[in-house]
């Protein structure tokens, strides 16, 4: 039995589904164990299962590399949560969910990506992905017309787009991108990482599979590494999927399963909480003397403000970029001046970070140099605009 099959009667006693997604990943799909009937479920860590007299694995498990209850908890509540009738695969890191999905494509297939998106796989598509033999064009995915143009008839199989685009944020219109790459016989897949389900459901806006660094804002706290794929339907495509992560021993472990349970309960409290300290320091941070602009989805002013508030619902998300007044030198000086800002990499924890981008990416970023990515926390928002301001005028000696 692989991780995306339906969790059964044996595994939980799951919350009816006239209940709100936030209420069922409150409380983990209601889940409660049968031996101590605890309302939080055992830590599974065996490798290893018991056969039957006849050799047959009655239980539905068989070994920890393809399957884990622990793990298949945390799939069953972030299926839920994506409305993924197929189910959800977690993976032991979102590189290794987004590679999967490549690596799972046939010789000779073609792929359109975007331009602006997540350095780490940009790079990898870029340097790593050619051994696998498939064509791909990076485009303007914020423009249909470009993922059209970029179409091969009969080769094109797969359309990534990742929304909004880290680290300008950039907003793709998934429905568009959907009719588009569905109309050439191709998969539409999004990560939707810096979204949350809780502002953006990419398979309800016609896509076919989405990823997320579950490291990121599902888990919250910074101290787990994950990576979780989402799909529509199940099909071929999907069971090859699955096969890779086993064959691979790419399934992430039940303690990280565990932690990543604990936090889902409490995602939607972070996520809105996150994208209100978001919106309010861009609306801020929009009037300041020393930024020169602010990249949001949520400011009237976005280019893709318009596509973000069909597709995003109670928010417009926990990510913003700044552009400081001076330039580089004074965009890496006023990194250096913050206090309750955390200059560090990764994004969607409790704790707010702030990293210079174009430092870390190096030759090739597509990141302006005088850039800023924050990733908005949940300290008090005040408390977060007058550190950010006081570093931004000690930058420019003001």
């Amino acid at each position: 039995m692989t991780s995306n099959s339906p969790p059964t009667d044996r595994d939980a006693s799951p919350t009816p589904p006239a209940f709100s997604a936030r209420s069922q990943a409150v409380q983990a799909l209601g889940r409660i164990d049968p031996t101590t009937r605890g309302v939080v479920p055992p830590l599974h860590l065996a490798t290893t299962f018991l056969r039957d007299p006849d050799n047959a694995y009655s239980s539905g498990y068989t070994y920890a590399r393809p399957d884990n209850a622990t793990v298949r908890e945390a799939e069953a509540v972030i299926a839920m949560l994506e409305g993924a009738r197929a189910g959800a695969m977690l993976f032991g890191s979102g590189m290794a969910a987004a590679t999967a999905v490549f690596s799972a494509l046939e010789p000779g297939d073609h792929v359109i990506a975007p331009k602006v998106m997540y350095w780490g796989l940009r790079r990898w598509l870029l340097r790593e992905a050619p051994r696998l033999t498939f064509d791909l064009d990076l485009v303007d995915a914020t423009d249909p017309e470009a993922i059209r143009a970029a179409i091969r008839p009969g080769r094109t199989k797969l359309v990534w787009i990742e929304t909004p685009g880290n680290p300008l944020w950039t907003v793709t219109d998934i429905a568009a991108a959907a009719a588009i790459a569905h109309a050439a016989g191709a998969r539409l897949a999004v990560d939707s990482t810096a979204a949350s389900p809780v502002h953006t459901r990419p398979l309800e806006h016609g896509a076919d599979l989405v990823m997320h660094s579950a490291t990121k804002i599902l888990n919250g706290h910074s101290d787990v590494v994950a990576g979780v794929l989402a799909a529509a339907k199940p099909d071929a495509f999907w069971e090859r999927l699955a096969n890779i992560r086993s064959q691979w021993g790419a399934i992430l472990g039940p303690f990280e399963a565990y932690l990543l349970t604990r936090s889902l309960r409490t995602l939607h409290l972070r996520a809105q909480a996150q994208a209100r300290n978001a919106a309010d320091l861009a609306e801020r941070f929009s009037r300041h003397p020393h930024v020169a602009a602010v990249l949001y989805p949520g400011l009237p002013g976005h280019p893709g403000h318009a596509v973000a508030a069909r597709q995003m619902e109670g928010g417009f998300g926990f990510m913003l970029s700044i552009r400081v007044a001076g330039g580089e030198a004074a965009a890496i000086a006023t990194a250096a001046g913050v206090r309750l800002w955390k200059r560090a990499t990764s994004l969607g924890g409790v704790e707010s970070l702030i990293e210079h981008r174009a430092s870390v990416e190096g030759a090739g970023t597509p990141c302006p140099p005088d850039l800023l990515r924050l990733s908005a926390g949940i300290e008090s928002v005040d408390d977060l605009h007058a550190d950010l301001d006081a570093a931004l005028r000690q930058a420019h000696g003001s």
